[in-house]
């Protein structure tokens, strides 16, 4: 299993269905909507939610991880050369450059987590984690993991420069507290315009 630091700034995305995932184990790159991305997408690592679609024993949990060595902004024909003709060619996505996938020793459950958005985590928590909400970053690990993320969001976007810095601290425990939302059954996750459960991933198309 590969070993994540302590402190390393960790994002949990999602993985729709296989083809996602065979994407980024040989082309080693994840892709997200600008549109619909998280405030920030410079992180250390990356791990990979499976979705319903993944079958009854892989699905609802996190398997995979990998570190991540950079991200552009790209656009949908960019990652696609062949299919050029796509309604969402020209729509922006970041490109997220992975290093090698790792499976990880005791898949992370979702447990009454079954629906989520992109979620903020940091190593230490990964490390001990047992269900999703085990990732939760509560207490004194908190002021961590939202110091990292103001870091982050300041050297990534130029347009957070001119912002008070208490406003950016507003922003990012907005963006985090946002990650954990429980979406009633049956409805889709806003972020991906999906119903997590196992249902058609239209953006990632």
């Amino acid at each position: 299993m590969l070993s994540v630091p302590d402190e390393a700034l960790m994002l949990v995305g999602i993985l729709p269905d296989q083809r996602d995932l065979e994407i980024a184990r040989l082309l080693g790159w994840y892709r997200i909507p600008l549109k619909s991305a998280p405030k920030v997408v410079d992180v250390d690592y990356l791990a990979f939610y499976q979705t319903g679609a993944f079958g009854a024993d892989h699905r609802w949990q996190i398997e995979y991880i990998c570190p991540v060595n950079g991200h552009e902004l790209v656009t949908r024909a960019e990652l696609f050369h062949d299919e050029m003709d796509h309604k969402r060619a020209n729509e922006e996505y970041y490109k997220l450059a992975l290093g090698p996938i790792s499976c990880i020793d005791h898949p992370i459950k979702a447990g009454n987590w079954k629906r989520i958005t992109f979620l903020y985590t940091i190593g230490e928590l990964f490390n001990n984690a047992d269900t999703v909400n085990d990732l939760v970053v509560r207490s004194d690990k908190r002021r961590l993991l939202w110091q990292s993320l103001r870091e982050r969001a300041i050297s990534d976007q130029s347009s957070f420069e001119s912002e008070e810095p208490s406003m950016i601290d507003d922003m990012i425990l907005l963006e985090t507290l946002m990650q954990w939302i429980d979406f009633p059954k049956n409805r889709k996750n806003k972020l991906y315009d999906t119903d997590l459960s196992g249902g058609h991933h239209e953006e990632n198309n």
